[in-house]
């Protein structure tokens, strides 16, 4: 899309005429349904009559202009380009960033200036770091630059209120990269401008190459792929292990398969916390890179695609997108889009700053779906934490089955954080109610995963500040139960917003702050950057990264109650105003919140809870420190599942000892296909239940006689003697 296209001579015309800044008005009008600010149409006024007055110097009329031209994918337009063939009649082209700046000051921000922008005084990209951006991502992402007989781009600068005496900082050396890339031209250099115009374009063209730039398709180079094959293939961490080799392969057959077939396709990738989701996502986008698909990956969080930009770099970052920027492509136009945290999908791409002409009249996951002929959806459906956030494996599937495509489903198992527990995440599941699990208690010392309840917040603080640092990451998190401070405190530094007693930390810092203090990092790179550990931070900040220690404050909007015996979710102790006002929802959202920030360590997680109850009723699941169970276990919304270790029977009764039996034996292969034999399950439960839990618990000898006995039943159900033994030998473990 672009606002303004054609001739060189009519745009000279029209700016002459003083016509062009209405035109670029109506057209943003028509293109965007709301008016243009006032500033923006004196920039075009003042910036184009002075470009124009370039393109009549330098007798340039015969080429062709476009203005205020978007980047495919982005919501960026570049100010000007200059279309033509030179002296060897080659297609050429010339980005012009153009600037009203009169002034700017060095920044100690890598490839950054600071300067006046609507009134405050910013720190905004050096225009050659600009300006070359916009040349690299043509140059990746469009066919006409880089597909056959490519127009050959290039890029530079016009602040035509600048003169080179007055703004001597813009050719300070530590900008040389971006200079050299990109030339810088002030208002005393216009000549010089004429002439670099010139040299590329002075044959003109007869509407060709124009024609090319403005209608040929998005479509990522094959030196962009290779580019991003090479940086995630150099990274050491992107191993793929079992059953993510396994849906590796398998989708990379199907995507070779529907090259040729042009069959439709959509995988969906099912995965708790930790299976390794993203290492996978990163692997595949690695890899169909490497092989020159035109591949995209996206995600819904700000925070992690902008942490994979950083980490590929400016380059590659252009395959890294959101899963709003798919809203105007056409059927199929990616071979693959890969969509990582596809949980987060949201009912729609529109929100309140939407564009009327970006505005799509279809689902976020239509257009998702639509945009490639093999998509990837890697998801956990107890990860929704906002309301909005829709992306649920049934609703992929019933827009993959509306769009004709064939469906196939993985499911990721081995648990790569939490030490390698299955068994943590499990009962964090079961503990907040999520799902039914095998995993009632939780057996510290038959783990290595360190989970700890602490006392106090400065405690916890304090280790996870012993944790951080070297080669070691900790963060501090927490549930939001705290205001969120929109402006910096007194003196610039970030509000102590989290307040327990004595105890104050910041929140991390508000993604709209600027000109934060040395240390602190934006709000996307809090989880990355070193300064982190001295903010606390958010769901938001933290979904989908992962620490090697990570720090946990329960807050008050989630708490247990024991005289119910059940969760409550209470609204008006949380501060994240679009969950508290769902209301109906409030309770699942906020649980889905805990189980995200407790499953974000790697080796382990401490916590401290500002709700007492709350606390003895997580403490009462986990195993006391002789191995024993403790003195009261409850299920969620089941009082008395087991009595206390030293009572004389195990159980408290034959319902509850089936529930226990049926739940050990869901959890182990092999017995799947007898949980429905509910007298073979009261068998069990009766020998249980005759049992001295702590003798058979201590005692070799009377743990074989009980395995003999659970394996004779088991041998009545028709299952082979070794069979048998085995799996009461299992039943008895895990109980």
């Amino acid at each position: 899309m672009q606002l303004y296209r054609g001739p060189a001579h009519f745009f000279v015309a029209d700016s002459r005429h003083n016509a062009i800044a209405d035109k670029l008005k109506g057209a943003f009008e028509s293109h965007f349904r709301f008016r243009p600010s006032p500033a923006e149409v004196t920039s075009w006024r003042n910036s184009l009559r002075a470009m124009s007055d370039v393109l009549i110097q330098g007798d340039l009329l015969e080429t062709s202009v476009v203005l205020e031209y978007q980047l495919p994918l982005t919501s960026r337009r570049l100010d000007c380009m200059v279309i033509g063939r030179d002296r060897h009649a080659e297609g050429r082209a010339v980005v012009v960033e153009l600037k009203q700046w009169d002034q700017a000051d060095i920044s100690d921000v890598v490839g950054c200036v600071e300067t006046w922008v609507g009134g405050n005084l910013r720190e905004v990209l050096h225009p050659s770091a600009q300006v070359a951006q916009y040349r690299q991502y043509l140059q990746d992402c469009h066919y006409a630059f880089s597909g056959s007989s490519p127009i050959r781009l290039d890029a530079c600068s016009y602040l035509h209120n600048a003169t080179s005496w007055t703004t001597t900082e813009l050719q300070d050396d530590r900008y040389r990269v971006f200079l050299d890339l990109a030339p810088v031209f002030y208002g005393d250099q216009a000549s010089d401008l004429v002439e670099h115009l010139r040299h590329r374009t002075a044959g003109g063209d007869n509407g060709d190459l124009l024609e090319r730039v403005t209608e040929e398709r998005y479509r990522p180079s094959k030196a962009l792929m290779d580019h991003v094959a090479t940086v995630i293939e150099d990274e050491p961490v992107y191993t793929l292990l079992d059953e993510q080799f396994v849906a590796f392969q398998s989708i990379l057959f199907r995507v070779r398969q529907s090259y040729h077939t042009r069959e439709k396709s959509v995988f969906i990738i099912h995965g708790g916390p930790g299976t390794g989701k993203s290492v996978l996502a990163t692997n595949l986008v690695a890899r169909l890179s490497k092989q020159h698909y035109s591949v995209n990956h996206a995600t819904g969080s700000k925070a992690f695609t902008e942490n994979l930009r950083k980490r590929v770099g400016s380059r590659a970052s252009a395959v890294f997108n959101y899963f709003n920027n798919y809203t105007h492509l056409r059927v199929n136009e990616l071979d693959v889009l890969v969509c990582d945290e596809a949980h987060r999908i949201r009912t729609s791409s529109n929100h309140r700053f939407t564009r009327a002409d970006k505005r799509s009249e279809i689902p976020q996951v239509a257009e998702l779906v639509r945009a490639a002929r093999v998509s990837v959806f890697f998801i956990d459906d107890a990860q929704q934490v906002r309301p909005g956030e829709v992306g649920s494996s049934g609703l992929i599937r019933q827009e993959a089955t509306r769009q004709g495509a064939q469906i196939v489903e993985h499911e990721l198992e081995a648990q790569f954080r939490c030490a390698g527990s299955d068994g943590f995440v499990n009962w964090i599941d079961n503990t907040l109610g999520v799902r039914k699990t095998a995993n009632t208690l939780w057996n510290q010392g038959a783990e290595s995963f360190d989970f700890q309840i602490v006392d106090s917040v400065e405690a916890l603080d304090r280790q996870i500040r012993e944790k951080d640092g070297g080669p070691m990451s900790a963060r501090l998190v927490a549930g939001y139960c705290w205001p969120w401070s929109r402006e910096k405190a007194v003196g610039g530094g970030l509000v102590e917003d989290v307040v327990i007693g004595p105890w104050r930390r910041p929140w991390n810092a508000r993604p709209e702050l600027t000109r934060l203090p040395r240390g602190v990092p934006k709000s996307m790179y809090w989880a990355t950057e070193p300064g982190g550990a001295d903010q606390v931070g958010c769901i938001y900040t933290a979904q989908g990264f992962e620490f090697d220690y990570v720090g946990v404050i329960w807050g008050p909007d989630l708490r247990y109650d024991l005289e119910r015996q059940e969760w409550v979710g209470d609204p008006s102790a949380s501060h994240d105003g679009m969950v508290s006002r769902a209301k109906n929802s409030f309770l699942d959202h906020v649980r889905h919140v805990y189980r995200v920030l407790l499953t974000r360590g790697l080796k382990g997680c401490y916590v401290y809870f500002v709700d007492q109850d709350t606390r003895r009723f997580v403490e009462s699941r986990i195993e006391a420190a002789a191995g024993r169970r403790p003195d009261f276990a409850l299920e969620v919304g089941e009082p008395q599942m087991l009595l206390a270790a030293e009572a004389e029977e195990i159980y408290s009764g034959l319902g509850k000892v089936g529930v226990a039996v049926q739940q050990a034996m869901a959890s182990i292969d092999g017995f799947q296909p007898l949980l429905e034999d509910v007298d073979l399950i009261a068998d069990l439960a009766s020998i249980l239940e005759r049992e001295d839990y702590s003798e058979w618990q201590e005692r070799a000898d009377s743990r074989t006689r009980l395995r003999g006995s659970l394996s004779r039943v088991l041998r009545g159900a028709s299952l082979p003697s070794e069979r048998a033994d085995a799996l009461a030998a299992a039943l008895l473990a895990r109980l």
